[in-house]
């Protein structure tokens, strides 16, 4: 696997190649971003949305985080890092659409669903056990329809999707943007195994082939 004195190397190629072929857009972006769409994402290093959409720079305002979760509103204060960027999408960039990005495999959904990081101390898988209990009330819907086996992994990652885009709702500001059409959501998971994507129909409620 690449290490940071490898990411040097990729640099000077990316200087001496993309970054020439493309001076003029690096020019352009120099003096602000303009992305018409937001993309929450999971951290996870196999999910980039960049690659799997083939985006350029500047065409996308990403924020990617353990299980690609959004907390629900809360104005009370304290350090919300992933609100802040929605904060900043919608309010300053006024982008057009968000997309909650999740994906097969995912290690936040499968400690969501299996449990194993109930009661674990900060260090030792405590700030992710209490990040991924937003999917709490998703996991007992998927527990009790699929079980928590592969069946349950799939069902909890559609779901946890979901969560986020309802949770996305809880905004003021975003229902502002919705109900005047100025802002759309939208949901996908990402299979590793297979390369597919599935999008989620907001009639239906259901993920279908794109």
């Amino acid at each position: 696997m690449r290490k940071f004195k490898d990411f040097i190397e990729g640099y000077y190629r990316f200087r001496g190649n993309e970054w020439i072929e493309e001076r003029e857009r690096w020019t352009e972006l120099a003096g602000g971003q303009t992305p018409k769409t937001m993309v929450i994402a999971c951290s996870d290093s196999r999910v980039d949305p960049a690659t799997i959409f083939g985006t350029r720079p500047g065409e996308v305002f990403v924020v990617r985080n353990v299980a690609n979760l959004v907390p629900p509103f809360d104005p009370s204060g304290g350090l919300h890092g992933v609100s802040a960027a929605i904060e900043f999408a919608v309010t300053s960039l006024k982008v057009e659409e968000i997309l909650v990005l999740g994906h097969g495999s995912c290690g936040g959904v499968k400690a969501a669903l299996s449990g194993a990081l109930k009661d674990a101390e900060p260090g030792k898988g405590g700030f992710v056990a209490e990040w991924i209990k937003l999917l709490d009330d998703a996991r007992e819907r998927v527990i009790a329809e699929h079980g928590d086996g592969p069946e349950g992994q799939t069902a909890l990652e559609q779901e946890g999707v979901k969560t986020s885009i309802e949770n996305l709702k809880t905004f003021p500001f975003i229902q502002d943007g919705l109900d005047a059409g100025t802002l759309s959501l939208h949901g996908a998971v990402f299979a590793i195994a297979d390369g597919k994507l599935k999008v989620l129909d907001t009639e239906t409620g259901e993920f279908e082939a794109a």
